[in-house]
């Protein structure tokens, strides 16, 4: 007979009978694995547009089937997941529409909320439910060979339901982002923007400009530097292409942001030349509280 102290723990209850993830890379393939992981799904299906993922997804274990077709991964799932570029997310919301099963969950990890939450709502409505969600769990590295299962573990996540947007819906969207270990935050994707805008987009777009500015002047400077411009430009080193789009359907956030940064900067510039070192040590100080104040 068995010793029932040895025995593994029973596995939780899968609260989905089949999730469909597209496009798998360092979130999708993520989010794959920490389903699996956390046993939140008795069948995980991906759809990869690339012949060469997919056939790389068939070796996976946390992955059950492998589509060539996205319309075709999502029949019968409960809850399908868009882990595409943010100018890709409505078009193939509108492709996998009409296979959806009726009521079917759809949600997203778009950075930028509003234009894809109220699209993406008009292309399934009444069929299905559109919810977005936004987990901060990204990274300047990009690819499927970069996932973990334990990414999303103790991460912000924004949940952008509409005005209109069931309950119901807004609920399980928020539970599953919960379940898998994501600190969720329901907002309007309205609100959502102007967040990231100034605490992700800008950043970025700084780190960027400062990379650019130094190259003007000799790029041969790297090589002297230290740790220090390594960490302030680390997200500078994400694909161009998707920050383009991203800055394209959040650019009056981050217009907003990146004038509001003008003027602190131009105050930084005053203080500055007028020897005003008090002031220049108040910014300074302003500048390490916020930062010792970040979440671990």
């Amino acid at each position: 007979m068995n010793d029932p102290t040895h025995q593994s723990p029973p596995r939780p209850r899968a609260t989905h009978s089949r999730i469909a993830i597209l496009a798998p890379g360092l979130l999708g393939a993520s989010l794959a694995r920490a389903a699996r992981a956390r046993g939140l799904a008795n069948s995980i299906a991906l759809w990869a547009r690339r012949p060469e993922i997919r056939l790389r997804l068939e070796d996976e274990p946390w992955c059950d089937e492998v589509f060539a077709s996205a319309a075709d991964a999502v029949e019968g799932a409960s809850l399908v997941v868009v882990c595409a570029p943010v100018d890709c997310i409505v078009p193939l919301v509108r492709e996998i529409t009409p296979s959806l099963s009726p009521r079917a969950l759809v949600t997203d990890v778009g950075s930028v909320k509003s234009e894809i939450c109220r699209l993406a709502h008009d292309v399934v409505s009444p069929k299905a439910d559109f919810v977005g969600a936004h987990p901060m769990a990204g990274s300047e590295k990009s690819g499927m060979e970069h996932a973990r299962e334990d990414l999303f573990e103790n991460r912000p996540c924004f949940v952008t339901p509409l005005d209109n947007t069931p309950e119901e819906a807004t609920g399980k969207v928020a539970a599953f982002w919960t379940a898998l270990g994501c600190m969720v935050s329901t907002v309007d994707p309205e609100r959502h923007d102007e967040i990231v805008a100034n605490i992700s987009h800008l950043p970025h777009v700084l780190a960027s400009l400062l990379c650019s500015r130094l190259l003007s002047l000799d790029p041969g400077w790297r090589n002297f530097a230290g740790g220090g411009l390594r960490d302030t430009t680390r997200i500078a080193g994400g694909d161009p292409r998707l920050w383009r789009e991203i800055l394209r359907q959040n650019h009056e956030e981050i217009l907003r942001a990146v004038r509001g940064f003008q003027d602190e900067l131009e105050a930084f510039q005053t203080a500055l030349a007028n020897h005003d070192y008090f002031q220049v040590a108040n910014f300074l100080e302003r500048g390490k509280e916020y930062r010792d104040r970040l979440r671990p």
